[in-house]
């Protein structure tokens, strides 16, 4: 009789709380609207793929190779001919004014010097502003000059031989992402940066209304247990994480074209464990938070910003200093992006993953015991 009576009372709170749900229009379109646009939004703009650069040209030889040159740019998909002016001093103006991220200097000569198979130096000025874009494009245009450059020698190899000349092939093979996508990437992992977000935010607000509007006083005068409490106040929530789940990967895999190779069924069972540590930290912040702006300030800074960083989902956790790196492996996101991308990208299963799944695990139930105890704490 006592457990039929604690399910009666859990179920109870359990519709409570979704009937406040359903009347709160806010918390219910953070409940679901959310994670469509964050998806959607962080989707397209986490992205490190640089394609259609503005480029500002100064042609000073004007010949069929200068012009061929300049083509190998523009033709590769990364550099638009945006601009040409006549001297290189020029340049700087475009550059300076940010109306271009490049710029191709070629001197006079160049058509001779490639005619006469002596060596030709172009210039290539990069706004170095943004350090991460100008090496991308650096590279870039270092592998087009040298795919142009293999070229010229080849030719001449044949014109001087008159039969094809000895050469080296490469065969390169890219596993688990042959387009070198960098959607494929990062989408999954804002599938894990979105469900962190949604669920520990709306666990904190949920609780933290209740101590703004006075209803949780009314519920610690009636003989509902703790236990029960924290049960029906977080089953919903739990509910809800695993349909924005749903939401999300749907989004991942259907909007994006994010191949998942692995198993379905396993990557929602192991996302019980990632969401067993949001609504633990979700919890922990209910306790510390007097109103839902508190809550929402204390997530954003000591949780959703140092998660991001320390993750592995903005920056490699191997270019860390090693001070820092030791930080890293008490962040439940860290574990959960190595698991969400191995399942969506390389088909892994639980035999490759199982220490990322144990480490998550052990930090949910550390989480999650800390928070109830110190929620139950404050209850009394």
């Amino acid at each position: 009789m006592n457990v039929k009576r604690s399910l009666a009372v859990i179920l109870e709170i359990v519709r409570k709380e979704f009937y406040q749900i359903r009347q709160d229009k806010r918390m219910l379109g953070l409940s679901i609207m959310a994670p469509v646009v964050q998806v959607i939004l962080l989707g397209y703009a986490a992205t490190t793929d640089i394609k259609n650069t503005t480029m500002v040209v100064c042609d000073q030889d004007r010949t069929a190779e200068s012009r061929a040159f300049i083509a190998t740019f523009t033709s590769s998909g990364y550099f638009v001919h945006g601009y040409d002016v006549a001297t290189p001093d020029e340049v700087d103006r475009y550059i300076e004014n940010a109306r271009a991220s490049m710029a191709l200097v070629i001197p006079r000569g160049f058509a001779g010097d490639l005619l006469t198979r002596r060596t030709s130096t172009v210039q290539i000025v990069l706004d170095g502003t943004d350090a991460n874009t100008s090496n991308v494009l650096l590279n870039y245009a270092t592998q087009i000059v040298g795919t142009f450059s293999q070229r010229i020698l080849l030719e001449n190899a044949i014109a001087i031989q008159g039969r094809s000349a000895a050469r080296v092939i490469p065969e390169p093979r890219v596993w688990f992402n042959p387009d070198l996508k960098s959607t494929n990437f990062m989408v999954p992992g804002v599938v894990g940066l979105v469900l962190m977000i949604i669920t520990m935010t709306l666990t904190a607000l949920g609780i933290v209304k209740e101590k703004e509007i006075g209803t949780m006083e009314q519920l610690l005068v009636t003989p509902i247990k703790p236990y029960q409490l924290i049960l029906g106040k977080l089953i919903p929530f739990t509910i809800i994480g695993f349909l924005d789940v749903l939401i999300v990967l749907a989004l991942a895999h259907y909007w994006f074209a994010v191949p998942l190779l692995g198993s379905l069924p396993l990557l929602f069972a192991l996302s019980g464990l990632f969401i067993l540590t949001t609504l633990g930290l979700g919890l922990f912040v209910s306790t510390i938070a007097r109103t839902q702006q508190q809550a929402m300030l204390i997530a954003q800074f000591f949780f959703f910003m140092p998660f991001m960083f320390l993750s592995g989902f903005t920056f490699p956790i191997a270019n860390m200093p090693d001070s820092i790196q030791v930080f890293t492996y008490i962040i439940p996101l860290r574990y959960f992006l190595d698991i969400v991308r191995g399942i969506f990208l390389k088909g892994t299963g639980l035999g490759e993953l199982w220490p990322q799944a144990l480490a998550l695990f052990a930090l949910g139930v550390v989480i999650f015991s800390l928070s109830v105890a110190r929620f139950q704490k404050k209850l009394e």
